[in-house]
């Protein structure tokens, strides 16, 4: 198996089709495909923020679901939206508005098509994604080796909004312990989650969040081949959103 895991992508269609097109992958019955079977893998976060998050969602899904072509995990912001399908009581900021906005635009029969789409993609995918056979494992915000394995709330708590001390930065974006620094395993952890200029590696784990809808690029890390494949963005930058680490 070869495979190309695909960071954040926040409703940045334009830039995931020209990202699909860079890894050599070929349209064909309206999704891409690629010529060798590489698999794609996506960390989560598929939409809000960025100007196409529907587009991005079905085409997931058909990838996903319908044609069994590839991987998803969840992110914080899909959990999010899940729960706004649910019906739940959850605010309508940090990106979720831009969503529910072009939701609210399509017609009724398409909308539901849309939320029953997402929801089955959702239900159908892990919380993270343990793939021996490239020795990797797939977790939106991480996963420390002691997890693996594990599926309970705290577990469920740390992969999708990472190691949060509760505590929040003046920029409004939490306070997140580098769990990274002192991870010691064998095998990959890829991630996303908090936006970075470059693809962060730290031990065996790589934060590939390069921060596309912030004007960064939307990154693709590859296996076995352990090399980094970018796109440039195509929104607006929004510097102070991307986080620096004492390395």
């Amino acid at each position: 198996m070869k495979a190309d895991i695909i960071g954040d992508v926040h409703g940045c269609y334009e830039e995931m089709m020209e990202l699909f097109e860079t890894l050599g992958y070929e349209m064909k019955n309206g999704i891409p495909v690629h010529p060798n079977g590489r698999v794609p893998i996506f960390v989560g976060d598929l939409q809000d923020r960025g100007p196409n998050s529907v587009a991005v969602m079905r085409l997931v899904y058909q990838l996903v679901i319908e044609q069994k072509k590839g991987y998803y995990v969840p992110g914080n912001h899909c959990n999010k939206l899940y729960r706004y399908f649910l019906g739940n009581n959850v605010k309508l900021q940090h990106g979720l508005e831009t969503t529910v906005a072009e939701l609210q635009a399509l017609d009724d029969a398409t909308a539901k098509r849309v939320k029953e789409e997402f929801m089955t993609l959702y239900d159908e995918s892990p919380l993270y994604l343990i793939q021996p056979e490239l020795n990797v494992v797939v977790a939106h915000a991480g996963i420390r080796e002691d997890m693996i394995g594990s599926y309970h709330k705290k577990v469920r708590t740390f992969v999708l909004y990472g190691d949060i001390t509760g505590e929040f930065h003046p920029n409004g974006m939490p306070v997140r312990r580098d769990w990274a620094q002192h991870y010691n395993g064998e095998r990959w952890i890829v991630y996303g989650h908090t936006p970075v200029r470059e693809p962060r590696f730290k031990h065996k784990t790589v934060n590939i969040d390069t921060g596309c809808v912030f004007g960064g690029k939307l990154t693709a890390f590859r296996l076995p081949e352990e090399t980094i494949v970018s796109v440039p963005s195509r929104q607006e930058e929004v510097t102070e959103k991307f986080r620096t680490f004492d390395d």
